[in-house]
């Protein structure tokens, strides 16, 4: 496995979420909302419109200590709840991007080789490595000048290889991946901890998530077991390329996130392109409703109305015509098979019936 690949699972890791409307006010993390209509209300504050369904679950979820469990289509706002939930709370987000091949090594944690043999090598030498000094003269050790070195506070003697060893695994030695960033926060505060896409990766690590989400905590040989003080909020997503096993399902709150009704739609589209005129907004949600219900092999998300509704604008369009329509179409769908058959048989006729 690459470098590049290999990032993909790596960390995220930032402050909370950037929105102007967190609650966060600097003093810290935000409570946890009491009630269904707290929860709606924290994810609104965020420009996140959800029902009182998703509400449900999200508030069980944080009451319960449990993982929230996401499954529906790509771009229905899976990934985007977990961003508004960081940032409704002030805590950090630690991304875990899954893909085939996603191992420990990238998910959880890996040892620095490169620097555990230079430490080795270094005591190996007699010689002593300190930060911003460079490679130091041990004592008793020729310098570059031919002269002695006078002491040394390097706790190894030449060939103490034993103590070496047991050195080279301390934490400072230690890569810290998602995973164990979001069990053992560097700054005490439990973040928000997405696993996304889920279903991207094998099984064998989806029986690892298990284990480590069962007591939130993770063994490393070296060190022991390291628990978390305060566990993180855990938001789990899934496309529904393959079935996630029960057993994981089962530590869960699971919520299945649909396309929204058309109202919910407009109300999205309100709020995170206010810009658009209510009519324009009104024949956007029209035609790309009409297009969900055709026989594609991707229909277009909220995310793709979003950025459909985004174009139009910076194309200075007001109102749905059919020559905008056409020459738009690669922002609602990204398949050519899906852009010919919307093209031919009536389709694209039938789908502006949606915005009259």
């Amino acid at each position: 496995m690459d470098e590049t690949e290999r990032a993909r699972g790596r960390a995220e890791q930032s402050g909370p979420a950037p929105s102007p409307r967190s609650v966060d006010d600097g003093g810290g993390p935000a409570p946890l909302p009491r009630s269904v209509d707290d929860a709606v209300a924290l994810l609104g504050g965020q420009g996140y419109v959800a029902d009182a369904s998703l509400g449900t679950a999200l508030f069980l979820a944080l009451e319960l200590g449990r993982p929230l469990f996401l499954e529906g289509e790509a771009g229905v706002g899976k990934t985007e709840l977990a961003r508004s939930v960081a940032g409704a709370l002030g805590k950090p987000l630690v991304r875990l991007q899954c893909y085939e091949g996603l191992d420990m090594a990238a998910a959880a944690y890996e040892w620095n080789f490169a620097k555990q043999m230079i430490h080795i090598r270094a005591a190996e030498l007699g010689r002593d490595l300190e930060p911003g000094r460079g490679v130091q003269p041990r004592a008793g050790a020729a310098g570059s000048d031919g002269t002695r070195g006078a002491c040394s506070t390097h706790p190894f003697e030449r060939g103490s290889l034993p103590a070496v060893e047991g050195d080279v695994f301390g934490e400072e030695f230690l890569i810290r991946r998602p995973l164990l960033q979001a069990l053992d926060p560097a700054d005490g505060v439990a973040p928000v901890l997405l696993i996304d896409e889920l279903d991207r990766s094998d099984e064998p690590f989806e029986a690892y998530l298990l284990e480590v989400l069962a007591d939130y905590q993770i063994t490393i040989p070296e060190l022991g077991t390291m628990r978390a003080e305060t566990p993180p909020v855990v938001v789990i997503t899934s496309n529904r390329t393959r079935e996630i096993h029960d057993a994981l399902k089962r530590r869960c709150i699971y919520h299945w996130i649909d396309y929204p009704t058309a109202e919910r739609e407009m109300a999205i589209l309100a709020s995170r392109v206010p810009e658009a005129p209510e009519g324009l907004s009104a024949q956007v949600v029209g035609f790309v409703r009409k297009v969900r219900e055709m026989e594609l092999f991707k229909r277009p998300g909220v995310a793709e109305t979003l950025d459909w509704a985004r174009a139009l604008m910076a194309l200075d369009r007001r109102v749905l015509d059919r020559e905008t329509v056409n020459r738009t179409l690669g922002v609602l769908l990204k398949y050519q098979d899906d852009l010919e058959q919307l093209r031919r048989d009536g389709g694209l006729e039938e789908a502006m019936t949606g915005a009259e």
